[in-house]
């Protein structure tokens, strides 16, 4: 499959909103490996390109914007009805000539905003012509602003910007605004589709954080835990991943947890990390629920700013450390929104925690002068999910959390991709 993007773009500043739109339609597609053309101005200054409009996978293509050597000035043909300029169809023709042969080797062309704009009537009307010479090309024709009331009767060319074209789905970002969509285009609402924008969360992270992503999926999880810190048997990394597996057993969430792991001295790696898995696992942990940035390439440690960035990513936080002095790390945690599970055992934790307005679970600790170990009635499988349901009812129910959760899961590029674009291209 082959794909054009018809944008008739004449700059690329990165403060037009279309243009960040159209740029991460062009990554969707380029990460799925589908080849991949973007029309856009002959006019388009070439030393404006960045990101990923300089990708090297991407064909870059001008359109003709010039009649009889002089250059095409658009003009807003936002009103129904009125008088085109003497030369509107003359110029048609030659932006439609010049269409057809550079949409001749694609399947599929996604237009933005070229049905809908009253300055692209001139390419509104081409795209129509040229696809009278193009009878097997689809078509998918985004809209990015309110819709436009319908007029009576309108009458051609403006009616291009009332009119369906044949074989064309149209697309809004929202679904509450495809009756209005379809009222301006006089079509059935069936004929449309949805393309939500996206956020590309991971565009703003450091290298270090884009590294772990590609190898350990920190988006789609319902609850992602980041757990950095010490290999150490005190920071109780076994305790982490029993309750992420009883939540994940008890409340069906898909749950993962990145350990941002760094040497000790009391315990041999590969021991420790074998032991935390196989906890992990028998309360309800699969092997793809877990990893150690230790073996995605940071045997050493992870960045801390780096962990700063995954906090920003992660919903829920959990310490069962036996024992802490202050607790930096949950202040890092609560810092990027997430819940905050702690061992209220630990005295600095107890502290801590009310201040911050924690939830609390005791596991066994270190006070001062003396050692705690808990004992759990009936069992601690039973105490675990007793809290891991309370945990994720909180949870559910924090508004706050609730929308970054949404934000990561639903509005990334990832689940755009899947969900709504690449069924259009198929359809």
């Amino acid at each position: 499959m082959k794909v054009a993007v018809l944008t008739m773009f004449n700059g690329l500043s990165a403060t037009y909103s279309l243009v960040n739109v159209v740029a991460e339609h062009l990554r969707m597609l380029l990460d799925a490996e589908i080849e991949t053309k973007v029309l856009v101005c002959q006019d388009c200054p070439d030393d404006q390109r960045y990101g990923v409009f300089r990708d090297e996978r991407l064909e870059w293509v001008k359109v003709n914007n010039r009649h009889n050597d002089k250059q095409i000035h658009w003009c807003d043909y936002s009103k129904p009805d009125g008088q085109v300029h003497d030369t509107f169809f003359d110029e048609v023709d030659v932006v439609a000539e010049d269409l057809v042969a550079k949409l001749l080797d694609v399947d599929v062309c996604i237009m933005h905003d070229i049905h809908y704009q009253g300055w692209h009537l001139i390419h509104n009307v081409a795209i129509r012509k040229a696809q009278e010479k193009l009878p097997n090309l689809k078509f998918i024709a985004v809209t990015h602003s309110a819709p436009v009331k319908r007029p009576a009767n309108p009458k051609w060319p403006f009616s291009a910007r009332y009119s369906p074209m044949p074989n064309t789905t149209y697309v809004y970002p929202t679904q509450s605004g495809i009756p209005a969509l379809a009222r301006q285009y006089n079509l059935p609402e069936g004929k449309c589709s949805v393309i939500n924008n996206s956020l590309d969360l991971m565009s703003s992270m450091s290298d270090d954080v884009k590294a772990i992503q590609k190898q350990f999926d920190l988006l789609s999880p319902d609850i992602l835990i980041v757990y950095p810190g010490r290999l150490s048997t005190g920071k109780k990394f076994e305790n982490v991943a029993a309750f992420a597996g009883v939540i994940r057993k008890k409340t069906e969430q898909d749950v993962k947890i990145i350990f941002c792991d760094f040497p000790a001295m009391d315990i041999k790696p590969d021991l420790y990390k074998r032991t935390i898995r196989e906890n992990g696992y028998t309360y309800g942990l699969e092997e793809s629920n877990i990893a150690f940035t230790s073996d995605l390439g940071y045997p050493q440690g992870f960045p801390r700013n780096s962990v700063l960035e995954l906090f920003t990513l992660s919903n829920l936080f959990i310490c069962p450390s036996f024992s802490e002095s202050f607790g930096l790390t949950v202040l890092e945690a609560a810092s990027r929104g997430n819940f905050i599970v702690l061992n209220q055992a630990v005295p600095a934790l107890e502290e801590l925690g009310k201040k911050l307005n924690s939830y609390f679970m005791r596991w066994a600790a270190r006070n001062f002068g003396f050692d705690t170990k808990e004992t759990y009635q009936p069992s601690e499988q039973v105490y675990l999910e007793e809290h891991a349901a309370k945990v994720v009812n909180l949870m559910r129910d924090n508004p706050v959390l609730h929308a970054k959760t949404l934000t990561r899961q639903r509005f990334s590029p990832q689940w755009v991709w899947h969900n709504h674009l690449e069924p259009l291209l198929d359809r």
